[in-house]
């Protein structure tokens, strides 16, 4: 069965990436055997970024390897720092990622941060229109960070896809109503960050001296572990796949094992009274913890 609802983040793939990363950046060999493993398993999208370091070119490189290029959809975010104004300098930008990534169109092209949707009336969106037009582009979105703006770039005509950070202690857009609204306008939904950069799934023990203020809910995730008899990944990926079954979900890896460990995760089955039980012992999580930003 195709699981057309997970994306594969490749941000890993181009640089040292995430609180948990033990293994560093794949080679390209490696690299490739990932997204091998990924399309042989019905992931048919994938995430990257200018700003991912070696990312685009190192998913280019496999993609042609294993003759995907033109099966794939691939998902883009211009590098933040160009002037997104200039329709030159953002057109020779996607143009670089085509080059990079080796797809004849991008599926989509993401704003990498939410200030940019202040840039969306003042020319944006007729410059970023017209790479659509030219057939360089299929869908346009943005990143954010806040509810408040992921409900702004759902009511923004001209933008149909919108990534935003949720997992089991982030739950900011759920009680906003935010994945309900995007529903009844259509627009997709893309969820990052399911494991808080792997913070959910660490050792408690090999927590770094400055993320102590994280143990005590790593440990009332460690017991709700125990008590349903399901792993702390089973748990992050069955609480967004029931509460928010319209969504997608981008994950990222290091080792072609975390694929079919995520794509394992994924399928688990989810009690139905788990999903209160998180809600009632993650209701008050800081923005230190939820805020990577801040370690």
């Amino acid at each position: 069965m195709p699981f057309t609802k997970l994306v594969l983040g490749t941000a890993q793939l181009g640089m040292m990436y995430g609180i948990a990363n033990r293994t560093g950046q794949p080679d390209q060999e490696l690299a490739t055997e990932i997204i091998r493993v990924a399309w042989e398993n019905g992931i048919q999208e994938f995430d990257t970024a200018q700003g991912y370091g070696e990312s685009e070119r190192v998913l280019g490189k496999s993609l042609l390897q294993l003759e995907l290029s033109d099966k794939v959809k691939v998902i883009t975010k211009p590098h933040p720092l160009l002037d997104h104004l200039n329709p030159a300098i953002l057109e020779n930008a996607i143009a670089e990622s085509l080059k990079n990534i080796g797809v004849a169109r991008l599926y989509g092209v993401m704003l990498h941060r939410e200030e940019m949707l202040a840039l969306w009336h003042k020319g944006l969106a007729e410059i970023l229109t017209r790479l659509v037009v030219k057939g360089m582009v299929q869908k346009i979105g943005v990143s954010v960070y806040s509810p408040e703006k992921a409900i702004e770039a759902i009511n923004t005509e001209g933008i149909d896809i919108v990534q935003v950070p949720t997992n089991i202690l982030d739950r900011r857009f759920e009680r906003a109503g935010v994945f309900k609204i995007a529903e009844a306008k259509r627009k997709d939904i893309y969820i990052r960050s399911i494991f808080l950069q792997g913070l959910l799934l660490m050792n408690i023990r090999t927590l770094p001296e400055k993320m102590t203020f994280a143990a005590p809910f790593i440990k009332r995730l460690e017991s709700l572990s125990k008590d349903f008899g399901l792993t702390r990944h089973e748990i992050a990926f069955g609480y967004i796949k029931s509460e928010m079954p319209t969504a997608k979900v981008v994950f990222g890896v290091e080792t072609k094992e975390q694929i079919t460990e995520n794509l394992a995760a994924w399928h688990k089955d989810f009690p139905a009274n788990l999903g209160e039980k998180i809600r009632m012992n993650f209701s008050n999580v800081s923005e230190q913890i939820l805020n990577p930003h801040l370690w």
